[in-house]
């Protein structure tokens, strides 16, 4: 009988295009699942917590796929970092699971961190894993604002065009916005996204962060229901999947919005 593996991996996005498996290009799935051929001469399907935009990053993404070959943990967690390399990409944990544990339909909720750099000078080492903008934010404007975003809405004011989203309605569980030295780092948390909604919202902010727009103005752009009334869509290079929730973990039950779908899981 296979062994179902729960997996928590990083990866710097920037080579890829995104999570999802492409037939034009790198992906972090056909990375791990060409890993997992190698080490155990099997073909799998890794399953992912949530779908990832191309240049997007992860510090804890958790993804899940069935072994037919017995093996350790330790074994499972070496044997594909292993195999991943030169990918930018590390197992940090891998962990046997019983019963119907899925990466994605057993999560209940997403976490995102999205890095601005707040500073004039250019980015050196951080290049490609935040947004550089280097007129001075106000973070605490911004966190005031981000509060409005906070609960159950019609989010089509940061939905991508090509969102495929059955719904627009989501509940927003937290946005913070925080100064960490040079840096602003903006906190959001939700059972699912729509595509971009992350990147949208931190676009908004950053012009409530300049003095452009005020707390009103964000609320204003969320009530048009209008993807043209809000800010741009931010950077893919800032963005970073922080944590997968699961039943048990201190994740507040939202308000039911049905089954997450891929689509709505990519921040």
């Amino acid at each position: 009988m296979a062994q179902r593996w729960k997996i928590t991996v990083e990866f710097n996005g920037s080579p890829f295009l995104g999570w999802q498996r492409q037939d034009h290009g790198p992906s972090v799935q056909s990375c791990l699942e060409e890993a997992v051929r190698r080490f155990a001469q099997e073909t799998v399907t890794v399953h992912a917590a949530g779908r990832t935009d191309s240049g997007v990053h992860a510090t804890g993404m958790v993804a899940s796929f069935d072994l037919e070959k017995s093996v350790s943990a330790e074994k499972v967690r070496d044997a594909l970092n292993y195999h991943l390399k030169p990918n930018p990409i590390a197992v940090l944990k891998a962990e046997a699971m019983e019963g119907d544990f899925h990466a994605r339909f057993t999560c209940i909720g997403r976490a995102y961190l999205y890095r601005i750099t707040n500073r004039r000078a250019p980015l050196a080492l951080d290049a490609g894993r935040s947004w550089l903008v280097s007129h001075p934010l106000d973070a605490d404007a911004m966190h005031a604002a981000a509060q409005r975003l906070i609960g159950r809405h019609d989010f089509t004011s940061f939905r991508a065009s090509l969102c495929q989203a059955t719904s627009p309605v989501k509940t927003l569980a937290e946005l913070t916005a925080t100064r960490v030295g040079e840096e602003i780092h903006i906190v959001a948390r939700a059972r699912s996204f729509l595509h971009h909604q992350v990147r949208n919202m931190v676009g908004t902010l950053k012009m409530v962060g300049e003095g452009r727009w005020t707390a009103d103005d964000v609320q204003a752009a969320l009530e048009a229901r209008d993807r043209s009334a809000a800010g741009q869509t931010a950077p893919a290079d800032g963005l970073y999947f922080t944590r997968a929730f699961y039943p048990g973990d201190d994740f507040p039950e939202p308000i039911s919005e049905g089954p997450s779908t891929p689509s709505s899981t990519n921040g």
